[in-house]
């Protein structure tokens, strides 16, 4: 081949790097956000209760969270200066705070404040720490590494399946107060739409092409949430009153409380909260092809930092790398970071614009539920697919380590009440399935494989040149 023609062929872009047409960017962003738009509003709507809120308070909660979600979900995939990993990341409010959150509002001498105050410095401590969590990535051969990943899917599928069966098995009488059994909970109907959805993905995924083939799950949810339409499932209630614009103030409460009981604890969930995104972003790395250096693992935790730091002055919680978009990516095979860059602006509108943000919200449970138990099939799928490189069929020490990580992982999923009585404060560690197993995998593996050279530690050795 002559030089002329070598220099006439344009280079290939990256997939994560191509920008798809304008119609189909936000049709692709759309779907990103109907997937972590649930779990994205739970959050202020807990904190809120717990906090006593009155509805237009928890109102300006939610549209604060959405506009912060969309901010850092576009810094995070697109990169700005030393933050953001820039893959197909989208952020939201994480779980993992929920508890030590309650717990101050719980407290008259805390409140909102507190919480806000602790967040602003667990930002600023996880932007601090992020470098030292991203050196930790030689503990993470393809047996760590595939354990903890297949266990971040486990640990999403209860949450499918909650939601196909349309919410929660328990829920809390508005009369009295307590938890009574959820009566609607595994309605035939629910199930029957949720099991509708998923043979709409899996059809579209067998027999789709092009486009439509990368919108499965989008429109998987258009036709279950068409049928809830048509049953008279869905309600639009309060969409009237619900203002056109909503400007978000940042510290809408007062002057942050820096209480250094609530911020050594919210510190401790800003470690959790990073571990866990380590391995979302190694199981990222794998479904796109990008081998990730120190460097991208440290861009990309600095921004789980920086986000809980904005979030503190625009009035909502910690933020982390959402899970369940992780799993998109691996069933619809749509790698471009800017779908998640258009996702982040729609997720700011909806939080500048609360009749936009009311109609998604309107989506039932049951149908994100169909398209819910693919794609957090498809994390620990990723999992398992990585531990096929992990030796185990010669190295006998890989399989115990497989084995008591993945079954520490599920304690908490199947044995919610299996801490309860060891110290509060270690809560948050105890509580994450996703850091019990990454502990258990890194020990384990550092006792039984020792410094060995092997074929996983020179799989990421060439990661660690950067």
């Amino acid at each position: 081949m002559s030089d002329q023609t070598r220099t006439s062929r344009p280079l290939e872009l990256d997939p994560v790097d191509q920008c798809p047409p304008g119609g189909r960017l936000f049709t692709l962003a759309l779907q990103h956000v109907l997937v972590m738009y649930a779990g994205a509003i739970a959050v202020p709507l807990i904190v809120g209760g717990a906090l006593k809120l009155p509805k237009d308070q928890i109102a300006f909660l939610i549209n604060a969270d959405l506009l912060c979600c969309g901010l850092v979900t576009i810094i995070q995939a697109l990169g700005v200066g030393r933050f953001g990993i820039r893959l197909p990341i989208m952020m939201g409010v994480t779980f993992a705070a929920v508890g030590p959150m309650v717990a101050m509002a719980g407290n008259p001498a805390l409140g909102i404040n507190a919480i806000l105050g602790a967040g602003i410095a667990a930002g600023l401590f996880g932007i601090l720490f992020a470098p030292l969590v991203a050196r930790a990535l030689p503990l993470f051969p393809p047996v760590v590494t595939g354990s903890i990943i297949a266990v971040i899917g486990l640990s999403l599928m209860p949450v499918a399946i909650n939601w196909s069966a349309g919410g929660q098995p328990r829920i809390r009488d508005a009369a009295t107060g307590l938890m009574v059994d959820n009566p609607a909970y595994g309605a035939p109907e629910y199930l029957a739409i949720a099991a509708i959805v998923l043979v709409v993905v899996l059809a579209i995924t067998r027999y789709g092409r092009g486009f439509l083939s990368n919108v499965a799950v989008l429109v998987g949810m258009g036709v279950g949430f068409a049928i809830a339409i048509a049953l008279g499932k869905v309600g639009f209630d309060g969409l009237a009153d619900a203002p056109w614009v909503s400007i978000v103030t940042p510290l809408h409460f007062g002057a942050p409380i820096f209480d250094p009981i609530s911020i050594a604890t919210m510190c401790l969930v800003m470690v959790v909260v990073m571990v866990e995104s380590l391995g979302m972003f190694l199981a990222l790395g794998e479904l796109t092809g990008r081998r990730l250096s120190r460097d991208d693992l440290t861009r990309g935790l600095r921004t789980d930092g920086l986000g809980t730091l904005i979030g503190g002055f625009l009035n909502t919680f910690p933020h982390t790398s959402f899970s369940q978009n992780v799993g998109l990516v691996g069933v619809t095979g749509v790698k471009s970071r800017w779908v998640c860059v258009a996702g982040g602006a729609i997720l700011m509108a909806f939080g500048l614009f609360p009749k936009m943000a009311l109609i998604i919200a309107s989506v039932p449970q049951y149908v994100l539920g169909g398209a819910g138990l693919v794609m957090f099939g498809m994390v620990a799928a990723t999992g398992i697919k990585i531990l096929l490189a992990a030796n185990l069929r010669n190295n006998r020490f890989n399989l115990y380590i497989v084995a008591l990580s993945v079954g520490a992982g599920m304690i908490p999923m199947v044995a919610p009440k299996f801490f309860q009585q060891m110290p509060h404060a270690l809560e948050p560690l105890l509580h994450s399935g996703i850091l019990l197993a990454a502990i258990t995998a890194v020990t384990l593996n550092l006792f039984l494989n020792g410094g060995r050279r092997s074929a996983s530690a020179e799989a990421i050795e060439p990661a660690l040149a950067h």
